[in-house]
């Protein structure tokens, strides 16, 4: 069923729960998605959130926490034991268990840890949790299939069908050596089609893609996007096979970073969301909200400098938005084609000055265009024919001057190690403004003999 969350529906869950129709609830949660009903939780109150899930079964109740928001869920399980918690934890992968137990306190965690009943997957938690989050360590589960080199089809066969039990997808199976050294990695195809007494190390591909476990995030997501892969194998210094990170856990990264760039350039600092406190958000939007009213100001004192300019000509000061907005879209349209080129790593065999000829190429036929067609605007309503020029040629200048900027300032900022998305924003608008309207009035001052 394709799953649509509305008021009308939240209010209808709350009735049921209200009224304690408990097979109605469970009949409902049935026909849904662990991750449809985790975003049912995050409509609900607490105490309704808490009745709903009680209702639901351990294994399945152990999927739905892991699709919950780590701040929801860190508010959500203050109210769980380490007793109620560690059951759940029991059914879920290594790194989804350390992705929960992360949010707790360390009381609470070690008490989960001691508490599990399989000692297999406490074991797996305890390695993965000394692991920064945001580096490979961090992101891997310890569940995988593997087999020695020296094994049969038919020994892999046996074996496959024991450790995939504990392994809920299954994309390859992972070759070693007798030292646990990553070999190569046997495609289950290969498996199903080769005879049962061929030995694994003259089937398995040797030319396996890996990452270490100190890896950063950023790097493995964009090694899994690069080659199109459902799985990677972790290593350690020593080339030992400690895990290995699925496709699921990438699309969080690349979808964090997405949003972490799209807020910086909107002018956002640090991670904010709407339901967010009202201080958290005032310290996120307030810092790039100063910096733009810092530029509104220059940019109006700059203009006043030319206030005796604009009582001799009044019609200048008609043009003054246009060249505005004309700099800021320009150096926002140029930067974010700079970032995207950075982001996917496409491009970086142009320089600099590869980089900047062509905006400058594109530039100039922008400006040709805009500039004719506020010219032949300015003809057709009867404006002075110098006034009509200056505005033309401000504009023209404007938009070379902006393509400049909005290539270099990614670019330098990305070499200073800064997030060049911040560019985007506030910054190349408020900058471009300045140099636009000193350009404008330069002009006006050498063709309108001001």
């Amino acid at each position: 069923m394709n799953f649509e969350l509305t008021l009308e529906y939240i209010d209808r869950i709350r009735s049921m729960i209200d009224e304690q129709d408990t097979a109605a609830i469970r009949n409902e949660m049935e026909l849904l998605f662990a991750a449809d009903i985790a975003s049912i939780l995050d409509e609900l109150d607490t105490e309704h959130a808490l009745s709903l899930f009680h209702l639901i079964e351990t294994e399945p109740g152990a999927e739905i926490l892991s699709m919950i928001e780590n701040d929801q869920l860190k508010e959500f399980l203050k109210h769980f034991s380490s007793e109620e918690i560690a059951r759940y934890v029991d059914h879920l992968d290594s790194d989804d268990a350390v992705d929960l137990l992360n949010e707790q306190p360390i009381r609470v965690r070690e008490e989960v840890i001691a508490l599990l009943n399989d000692r297999e997957q406490a074991r797996f938690i305890l390695d993965l949790l000394h692991y920064d989050k945001d580096v490979a360590g961090g992101l891997m589960q310890k569940e995988l299939v593997k087999a020695y080199s020296h094994w049969t089809v038919n020994e892999c066969i046996e074996e496959l069908r024991k450790q995939a039990e504990d392994v809920e997808r299954v994309y390859a199976v992972y070759v070693v050596d007798e030292n646990n050294i990553l070999k190569g990695l046997l495609s289950l195809k290969r498996i199903v089609l080769a005879n049962k007494l061929a030995k694994i190390e003259s089937l398995y591909d040797q030319d396996i893609i890996f990452v270490e476990t100190y890896r950063p995030a950023e790097e493995v997501a964009d090694l899994m996007q690069r080659y199109d892969l459902d799985a990677l194998p972790v290593v350690n210094v020593q080339g030992r096979l400690l895990g290995r990170i699925t496709i699921d856990d990438i699309v969080d990264v690349i979808t964090e970073q997405a949003s972490s760039d799209t807020l910086a350039m909107a002018g956002l600092t640090g991670e904010v969301e709407e339901d967010d406190t009202v201080f958290k958000q005032i310290k996120a939007r307030l810092p790039w909200l100063l910096v733009g009213m810092l530029g509104g100001i220059l940019a109006a004192k700059f203009i006043g400098f030319f206030e005796n300019d604009l009582k001799i000509i009044p019609a200048m000061a008609a043009f003054i938005p246009i060249i505005g907005s004309t700099g800021g879209n320009v150096g926002i349209q140029t930067s974010s084609i700079i970032l995207q080129s950075l982001a996917d790593k496409s491009g970086l065999d142009a320089n600099v000055w590869t980089r900047l000829i062509k905006m400058v190429g594109v530039a100039f036929i922008n400006g040709l265009i805009i500039s004719a067609i506020v010219l032949g605007f300015n003809l057709l309503i009867g404006n002075d024919l110098r006034l009509a020029m200056v505005v033309s040629s401000a504009l023209m200048s404007v938009v070379f001057v902006a393509s400049v900027m909005g290539t270099i300032t990614p670019l330098l900022l990305d070499k200073l190690g800064i997030n060049p998305a911040v560019a985007s924003g506030p910054f190349i608008t408020t900058a471009n403004d300045l140099l636009g309207y000193a350009i404008y009035f330069g002009m006006a001052h050498l063709f309108l003999d001001l």
